[in-house]
């Protein structure tokens, strides 16, 4: 995968049928710290064309809406972020399999959510979020409305930490993201309770601990102004992870192997973060 500062571009999915102002906000705010540049895209599925159902006049109505959402969408970031280089496009195709595409090239791509059961997300054909998270090959940022949720001071990023070589590479970016961001870093180690241990912590204890001073070093050399903490948890990974985030800025945790169409194949933590977090969820796949 080719590194996130090599790539110049955030892509942004523009859904019609949401409001999109949280994350388009989001990536506006991240395109000004990390000077790269923005492209807003809303992908409009193709016409049906059967013998018995004549889609033409559908889907003229969903170009229509596409240009006003778009339209609306750089208004807002133009408005945000003037010194950000932006440009805008509708694209013809599938929406999930557009983004995972431009996913190739691209820094970020961000997406914002809402918010829908785990079965609503499976019916909704015009969702996003878990097949474009299962598929993109870069960073991918979901940003709910938490517009009454509040911020702690000072601020900070959590970081999910398993060992596994996504979650280094989740840890290399929260380092980054926390830099940028002047904010501290919170990685988090989480041990799911044995029903068989005799004695709970222990040696395993020593081993999370180990395994999170070892998976931060790397980022504490080259990010030496970043403020760590390492933390050991027990019970959830989800719960845990999304207590831990309550008043982040955003948490940060890695994502193993490239899911199916159907994008269900995220891995469980992943999809609980995305339908449970708090806060903005960013997902690194292994470089």
């Amino acid at each position: 995968m080719t590194p996130t500062t090599e790539r110049r571009e955030i892509v942004v999915g523009v859904d019609p049928d949401q409001d999109g102002h949280p994350a388009l906000d989001w990536a506006a705010d991240e395109a000004l710290r990390r000077r790269l540049a923005l492209r807003l895209v809303v992908a409009v599925p193709p016409a049906h064309d059967t013998q018995h159902v004549d889609d033409s006049p559908r889907h003229t109505a969903r170009i229509a809406a596409a240009r006003d959402a778009l339209r609306t969408a750089e208004d807002g970031v133009r408005a945000r972020a003037p010194e950000a280089e932006v440009s805008a496009a509708v694209v013809d195709g599938v929406p999930a399999r557009v983004l995972a595409a431009l996913s190739a090239e691209a820094a970020l791509v961000v997406l914002g959510s809402r918010r829908l059961s785990r079965v609503e997300e499976f019916l909704s054909l015009g969702s996003l979020v878990v097949p474009v998270t299962a598929q993109a090959r870069c960073p991918v940022v979901v940003v709910g409305d938490d517009a009454e949720r509040t911020v702690e001071d000072p601020p900070y990023l959590v970081v999910g930490v398993d060992g596994s070589p996504s979650s280094r590479a989740a840890v290399a970016l929260a380092f980054e993201e926390a830099d940028v961001r002047g904010c501290a870093l919170r990685a988090v180690a989480v041990r799911e309770p044995s029903l068989f241990a005799r004695h709970p912590g222990g040696t395993a204890l020593d081993a999370e601990r180990g395994l999170l001073a070892e998976s931060t070093a790397g980022g504490v050399r080259e990010h030496p102004d970043v403020p760590v903490t390492h933390e050991v948890l027990t019970g959830s990974p989800v719960e845990r992870l999304a207590d831990a985030a309550q008043h982040a800025l955003a948490v940060i945790v890695g994502r193993r192997g490239q899911g199916g169409y159907s994008g269900m194949h995220v891995g469980s933590v992943v999809h609980g973060l995305l339908h449970r977090a708090p806060c903005p969820v960013i997902t690194v796949p292994a470089r």
